[in-house]
């Protein structure tokens, strides 16, 4: 999974024009984009590799960052064993 961000809506859409040509020249065939029409938030998904372009203050709202430094705490202790094995 890759996320980045891009400075303005046309920047965004440029970048996901950009990477669905490249993904198509590497092979990975038509990928998936949602979003473009918009280009605050767009998907892009080769089936391999999957690819969240955003404008600055859509990505600092969802902060998918987050989802991989959440903390377990103590009133979560069957997903803390699971955690720890």
């Amino acid at each position: 999974m890759v996320i980045a961000s891009g400075t303005s809506q046309r920047h965004v859409s440029a970048m996901a024009d950009h990477l669905t040509k490249r993904s198509k020249q590497a092979g990975y065939g038509r990928p998936s984009i949602e979003g473009q029409a918009q280009s605050d938030w767009v998907l892009i998904d080769t089936g391999d590799i999957i690819v969240h372009l955003f404008r600055p203050e859509v990505r600092d709202f969802y902060a998918l960052e987050k989802m991989w430094t959440a903390e377990l705490t103590d009133d979560m202790p069957e997903v803390a064993e699971a955690a720890t094995g």
